[in-house]
């Protein structure tokens, strides 16, 4: 059986279909960083005033996944992001997130929270800027913490989970992680801060 070449006029509207959907591919991949920016905005905006009102849930353990934790402020990067409980997708659209399964800020031991670096707000996208002596505030309902950056960033494999491990020197640590390189997470990049100075925060019950 003879195969029939295609015309010249199916050729033509294949490759206008080929070329609108490269087209309609290129400008999805230009917008989705913008649409995400634009939800993690919206999600931080949700948060005004949600510290104050859990202070007695801050108190007793009951932050939900992806509800706000903390406020984590690094002066030299201009960041000032509202952090939640938990890293995953769902959490992280947030911008940042807190390791469930590591301390609080404040308390002994190393608190741990990741954030994006390319997408949803990107909080941690100049990461690799931090120096020894930066500092990074994290504000709860019930104190004021600040952390003092010890080194400079470094990188590691993606499922080396020991940078959010509980170091065996005494003392309260935060470690901030993200993605490496940019738009890739071929490998991660983290940081360390030891705490250098807390202040207790009287705050209302809810």
């Amino acid at each position: 059986m003879k195969l029939r070449r295609p015309s010249a006029g199916a050729i033509s509207r294949g490759l206008t279909i080929l070329a609108v959907v490269l087209a309609l591919g290129g400008i999805c991949v230009l917008v989705y960083p913008f649409a995400t920016d634009m939800w993690a905005a919206k999600i931080q905006r949700s948060f005004s005033g949600d510290l104050a009102a859990s202070a007695d849930r801050y108190r007793n353990g009951e932050i939900k996944s992806g509800e706000a934790l903390t406020r984590l402020e690094i002066p030299r990067l201009d960041v000032n992001v509202m952090v939640v409980e938990g890293t995953s997708l769902a959490a992280l659209k947030a911008g940042a997130g807190h390791y469930p399964k590591t301390p609080l800020p404040g308390e002994p031991g190393n608190v741990a929270i990741a954030g994006h670096r390319t997408t949803y707000g990107k909080p941690f996208n100049r990461m690799d800027e931090l120096r020894s002596g930066d500092r990074v505030i994290l504000t709860t309902p019930l104190g004021r913490h600040v952390y003092e950056i010890e080194a400079t960033p470094r990188v590691v494999e993606p499922d080396d989970w020991s940078v959010i491990r509980r170091f065996p020197q005494k003392g309260s640590f935060l470690t901030l992680t993200s993605c490496h390189p940019e738009g890739s997470a071929d490998y991660r990049i983290s940081v360390r801060a030891r705490l250098v100075d807390s202040q207790e925060i009287v705050a209302q019950a809810s």
